[in-house]
């Protein structure tokens, strides 16, 4: 148990400082400086060692390398509260009118990966990524969001995916990575949601909780033509600890599992130095009580931190990504993209999901890599995703209106060493 703490503190220290992604729900639009520049389509063209974020089968193509970078990332969020009763009737629960911004709007999120090429087609190699997403903080200013004070809460999620990649024939290759995944959660200002709780001395304000987990992803990317590659590749729900600082909290008594991904693409160079990439990616966020549970009626019906207990009310995403890269010197790599999925909030799950505002819909990249030498390669990449706002009736404080907002910047630098 000690081990298992002080490699997770160790991680997260040189890893995931501060994590706070939040732009498909609150999964990155893209892993690696190369992927998040093509706003992360690259199922079916791997280009670097974090490429098992994305499908494993792909580091059977990238050879004997290292890779390691730094992403800065700008979250703009907010919420806006129309309406509201001067004496709210017994039952109600409404929220002070104005508009309020979280804090905390500029984050360092480090990724690592690395790859070595075997005989026989095998290849051995560890992709390290983060997410996060589920990060607000609200001040305590006329008694706080909720009328307990400072709100918000802070969710961080590591992954780390040794790889195991075949090309069991020319130009086709497998990828099997079994995930090990370690995540973090605080919450903060829910006080006044303790009588709707199971376990109110669970249900807030109890610092950070961790928990570890695990599940698997496997892969397939292959030549389909001479100018055609694709790919596929599934992770399985990861199945994780309970977080039993919050089982007042979540659903299944603190159980906050990461849903399951699929991934399907195409690459095609049709045109002389120029790739054309599509994605489509579908992550399965319902599937997940403590996400995908409607705050109603299930608040009305059963307490927080039951199986059935109210949750974030999030709906599946399928985001499609288009991405375009083209090699203007044996030198200098150019690339572009956008992405765009229905973000996951229904208007009728706007009171809780101000905790957690992941909105984003549309994604616009850019990118380059310059290689130094035959062995050294500095990529970079920046991304905008404009504002994106949510609008529903308070469903605790009929006649008042929630408006979540939000809009990101970010921007990320690599190196890549071959060997």
């Amino acid at each position: 148990m000690r081990f298992k703490h002080a490699l997770a503190t160790a991680a997260l220290t040189t890893v995931l400082p501060s994590a706070a992604f939040a732009t498909n729900g609150y999964f990155s639009h893209g892993y690696g400086t190369i992927n998040a520049g093509m706003a992360g389509a690259g199922t079916a063209l791997s280009q670097d060692s974090i490429a098992a974020a994305t499908n494993p089968a792909g580091m059977a193509f990238v050879g004997s390398r290292m890779d390691g970078g730094l992403e800065f990332f700008s979250p703009r969020r907010n919420y806006r509260v129309e309406g509201g009763v001067m004496t709210p009737p017994q039952g109600t629960f409404y929220l002070a009118p104005g508009k309020v911004s979280s804090k905390n709007d500029a984050f360092l999120i480090p990724h690592f990966g690395y790859n070595r090429a075997l005989d026989n087609g095998h290849s051995l190699g560890l992709s390290i990524f983060a997410n996060g997403g589920m990060n607000t903080e609200y001040s305590g200013a006329n008694g706080g969001t909720f009328g307990a004070g400072k709100t918000g809460v802070n969710l961080e999620q590591l992954f780390i995916a040794p790889t195991w990649s075949w090309e069991f024939a020319d130009g086709q290759a497998l990828g099997v990575s079994p995930l090990i995944a370690y995540q973090r959660f605080e919450a903060k200002g829910l006080t006044n949601f303790s009588g709707f709780s199971s376990n109110p001395d669970a249900l807030t304000n109890n610092g950070t909780d961790d928990a570890w987990g695990y599940g698997l992803q496997i892969g397939w990317q292959g030549q389909v033509t001479d100018t055609l590659r694709a790919g596929l590749s599934w992770r399985t729900i990861l199945e994780m600890e309970e977080f039993s600082k919050y089982q007042g909290l979540f659903a299944e008594q603190g159980g906050f599992d990461i849903p399951q991904m699929f991934n399907a693409g195409v690459a095609w160079s049709g045109i002389q130095n120029h790739w054309l990439l599509l994605d489509v990616q579908h992550i399965r966020y319902s599937e997940i009580n403590s996400i995908g549970n409607p705050m109603l009626p299930n608040l009305m019906q059963a307490p927080l931190g039951d199986v059935r207990g109210a949750g974030f009310g999030w709906d599946n995403m399928t985001i499609v990504k288009f991405g375009w890269q083209w090699q203007q010197s044996q030198e200098q790599t150019w690339r572009a993209g956008v992405s765009y999925g229905e973000q996951p909030i229904p208007d009728e799950e706007v009171l809780f999901n101000i905790l957690a505002p992941g909105v984003q819909e549309w994604h616009f990249t850019g990118g380059f890599t310059h290689g130094f030498s035959d062995a050294v390669e500095v990529s970079g990449m920046a991304f905008y995703s404009p504002r994106k706002t949510v609008r529903g009736d308070n469903p605790l404080g009929p006649g008042q209106q929630i408006e979540l907002s939000m809009a990101q910047i970010g921007a990320s630098v690599s190196v890549g060493y071959q060997f």
